[in-house]
């Protein structure tokens, strides 16, 4: 059980911090925390964890604001200047190292702020803590583009989404809040070990792990396309990847019920890339050309996900199309002092 919840903890904290998000404005001129403190985040300690999960507690990931207070919990430079500047981590494009270096943050908005302000602050302090300048610029870049297959879709429509999660809404036990530039999402471990994704309006995903069959099988509802092409670049990106962003091309406006299965050896080799091992769930070597589980190889990561695509009618293919980015100009490796 340990070994599974450390893997789906990885999982989870990819997602988080990847969640489908939009432009937003430059930081106003006078916009800055009151006071905050950043620091290098610890080591994740995986056994302690798992066990907090398995009692029922959510781990405290991402971007957390209540009232006056900001909290930013393990998460990479990248990460954050995403959501200082309301953008997919993707349109980030800059040194390596803002994939792997993680930051604690903790702010105090200062009297009559709303949680609306807190990325314009966080722009700010990006910028006087680590020194962060960047520019923008529209580059035609490769992408995957999600189209429809040959045979049509094969997809359930969704009834309309639920209403949008209320902000003061009680935390059930359990149950994590997450604050993103589109607003809060309710994080829950369910009984059977899986863990939901609550987005209101933009629907819930639900992930779980099959150790059986060594597969992480990922459900959403009431996704939109365009969500759903999000859920996919997330995937193909796991823990900071350089797999191409998925954009939606299907033309479909409705809301779906899809669902997605991910090999843990496709999350492995996504994680070697990274520099990341995962001894525990190292199977034997299959034939050459194969993945360790003797599961054909795909040149762009992911093979499972291109398969479980392929199921609803649908199709990646690789494409170029003009995507916005931010371009680092300098940042700082190590935060001035507090």
């Amino acid at each position: 059980m340990k070994d599974r919840n450390g893997i789906l903890l990885s999982i989870v904290a990819s997602l988080f911090f990847a969640a489908g998000v939009v432009w937003g404005q430059t930081a106003a001129a006078n916009a800055a925390f009151e006071v905050a403190s950043v620091r290098a985040s610890a080591p994740l300690d995986v056994s302690k964890l798992a066990a907090q999960m398995q009692a029922g507690t959510m781990p405290r990931f991402g971007a957390h604001v209540d009232g006056l207070r900001a909290e930013y919990d393990y998460m990479s430079l990248k990460d954050l200047i995403a959501n200082a500047y309301k953008v997919k981590a993707y349109q980030i494009t800059g040194p390596g190292w803002l994939d792997t270096e993680r930051f604690d943050i903790v702010a105090k908005m200062p009297e009559g702020a709303q949680k609306d302000d807190a990325p314009a602050m966080l722009q700010a302090l990006l910028g006087e803590r680590f020194k962060l300048t960047v520019h923008r610029e529209t580059e035609e870049h490769p992408v995957l583009a999600l189209v429809i297959g040959k045979g049509g879709p094969k997809l359930k429509e969704s009834p309309a989404p639920a209403e949008a999660i209320a902000d003061d809404a009680p935390l059930k036990p359990g149950e994590m809040k997450v604050d993103g530039p589109n607003g809060p999402m309710r994080v829950s471990r369910n009984g059977d070990g899986s863990v939901t994704m609550n987005m209101g309006a933009k629907g819930t995903t639900t992930q779980r792990i099959d150790v059986q069959s060594r597969m992480v099988h990922m459900e959403s509802d009431t996704v939109t396309m365009a969500g759903f092409a999000d859920t996919l670049t997330n995937l193909l990106q796991m823990g900071g990847g350089s797999g191409r962003p998925v954009v939606d091309q299907t033309g479909l406006k409705g809301n779906y019920q899809v669902a997605v299965d991910i090999s843990l050896i496709d999350i492995m080799a996504m994680a070697r890339e990274q520099g990341i091992d995962m001894p525990i769930l190292r199977p034997p070597s299959g034939p050459p050309g194969t993945t360790p589980s003797g599961l054909a190889s795909d040149p762009s990561g992911g093979s499972t996900v291109y398969a479980s695509v392929e199921k609803l009618g649908l199709k990646l293919e690789p494409r170029k199309a003009q995507v916005e980015q931010i371009v680092i100009d300098h940042v700082e490796k190590t935060p001035t002092e507090n």
